[in-house]
């Protein structure tokens, strides 16, 4: 584990190459799981705040259910709210273009319509962020699921560290000074590893 700001964050981040290869799993991890995204509290606000701003860029069966559920729901054994489902799995707010998913608030984002990009928690994945019981350090862990397979092959072909991939949300989360850290300690371990150091 290593330690950046009051952050502690896994040796996965900076080892694993990843890159999103949406050609081969279509955005399958907006369909499976267990639970929807995680989401912040501000989060839930900010949601309710902007329904009816992305209710265009919905499918009919999101917003249905969105009505008849709510925009998030709280999920006892995890213990925090997340996007709701739909009865196969799917998050509400997911749509799909080309055979591909794609977030409905995030394209309601691209069109303007709204300064919200989409959850942080969509942003940051496949990293998850947990909190300890007394709230005082947040972990930054990679969240391994099979689905991704394609896109840490994609990764190593393109030679891109995983926390190379989510710059926009770890900045957008942590702020650059966070980031800046994490680059110059990436560089480090990189060319440690080329030198065969251990």
């Amino acid at each position: 584990m290593i330690i950046i700001q009051d952050k502690l964050l896994s040796d996965d981040i900076f080892e694993v190459q990843f890159l999103c290869n949406l050609n081969s799993c279509k955005g399958a991890c907006c369909w499976k799981g267990d639970y929807g995204a995680p989401l912040e509290e501000e989060e839930l606000v900010t949601l309710d705040k902007i329904h009816e701003d992305i209710k265009p860029f919905l499918s009919p069966l999101g917003i249905k259910k969105i009505e008849e559920v709510g925009k998030y729901q709280y999920y006892d054994d995890i213990e925090e709210y997340g996007t709701s489902l739909l009865p196969d799995g799917a998050c509400v707010y997911m749509t799909l273009k080309d055979g591909k998913a794609k977030c409905g608030i995030e394209a309601a984002h691209e069109a303007g319509a709204i300064d919200f990009k989409k959850p942080i928690s969509c942003h940051l994945y496949p990293i998850r962020v947990s909190t300890n019981e007394a709230g005082t350090f947040e972990a930054l862990n990679y969240d391994k699921w099979d689905i991704c397979k394609a896109a840490c092959q994609l990764g190593k072909e393109e030679q891109l560290p995983m926390y190379r991939f989510l710059k926009d949300a770890l900045i957008r989360k942590y702020g650059e000074s966070f980031y800046e850290e994490m680059e110059s300690l990436g560089k480090y371990l990189e060319a440690k590893k080329s030198k065969g150091d251990k």
